[in-house]
């Protein structure tokens, strides 16, 4: 099935309403939604969903709330993280720092959050997963201990059992290289000033930027990653998540690669869709 049939049967879903939602900031979009766990008693793994959509200021998180509800009702505790995106122009891709900002400012915030939003979260079975732009996004909050002590995201220790990352835009050099997402890598990076002035050349800020926001820049981890493609994948091609985990074993360290067969970019998050069995799979055996 092509990119864009995915996309229509994952648009087809209607947006599931959370059970509870909490604000980690005083913007509108630093918001998470919960989505209890269906079935059971007592303490579950919690998964943090971190949706995609290039970073653009057009996606939001309803297009994924349907995965969200389907992961609850596989008897997960679910939350779902909005954050800034975009810029002045609707069409731009990140807010930086804003959006990395948001993410670090919302994961630490899950054990004051999630206890009243989520009683039955077991914080400490807790496991990462986003698609695409959001894959990027988990891959990066994962690796924040090793981020050198002045990046203001940095923190010692990793809280999550793991990360499962779906067709995420995890090498930023081959994203550019390729253009993927109309060059939402190189919008994201770039600076408010090279960006206005439309300069040509070498964007030194973009350059020390990536060093900071590039998983394939910040290995090893230390934590268990496994990254879920579609083959079929042509919005983020298959080849950046084969060049992340070359450059993690040039780090010492096994990322598993899960490629799908006739499985384009949307399906993955699609509950109706076979590969999001998949997905599913990939989280329990991180948080079980």
């Amino acid at each position: 099935m092509s990119d864009d049939a995915e996309a229509d049967s994952v648009l087809a879903h209607p947006a599931v309403a959370p059970d509870a939602t909490a604000a980690y900031g005083d913007h509108p979009d630093q918001t998470m939604d919960f989505y209890a766990p269906h079935g059971g008693e007592g303490p579950v793994p919690l998964v943090v969903v971190l949706h995609g959509g290039s970073w653009r200021q057009r996606y939001d998180r309803a297009h994924i709330s349907p995965f969200a509800a389907f992961l609850a009702r596989r008897g997960f505790a679910v939350a779902s993280v909005e954050y800034r995106r975009g810029g002045a122009d609707e069409g731009s891709a990140g807010r930086w720092p804003d959006t990395l900002d948001d993410v670090a400012t919302a994961l630490d915030a899950l054990p004051d959050l999630v206890p009243s939003g989520l009683p039955r979260a077991d914080l400490r079975r807790t496991v990462l997963t986003g698609h695409s732009a959001g894959g990027h996004l988990a891959l990066w909050a994962a690796a924040r201990h090793v981020l050198p002590p002045e990046a203001p995201w940095h923190r010692s220790t990793p809280p999550f059992r793991g990360v499962v990352a779906l067709a995420p835009l995890a090498h930023f050099g081959l994203a550019r290289e390729l253009g993927v997402c109309e060059g939402a890598v190189e919008q994201f990076l770039a600076s408010a000033d090279t960006a206005a002035a439309g300069t040509a050349g070498v964007d030194t800020a973009a350059v020390v930027r990536a060093q900071w926001a590039d998983p394939s820049a910040l290995l090893p981890t230390g934590i268990a990653i496994t990254v879920v493609q579609g083959r079929d994948d042509a919005t983020v091609p298959p080849q950046l998540a084969d060049a992340y985990a070359d450059a993690a074993a040039k780090e010492g360290e096994l990322v598993g690669v899960t490629l799908l067969d006739g499985v384009g970019h949307y399906a993955p998050i699609d509950p109706a869709a076979d590969a999001c069995a998949v997905v599913v799979a990939e989280i329990e055996q991180l948080a079980w």
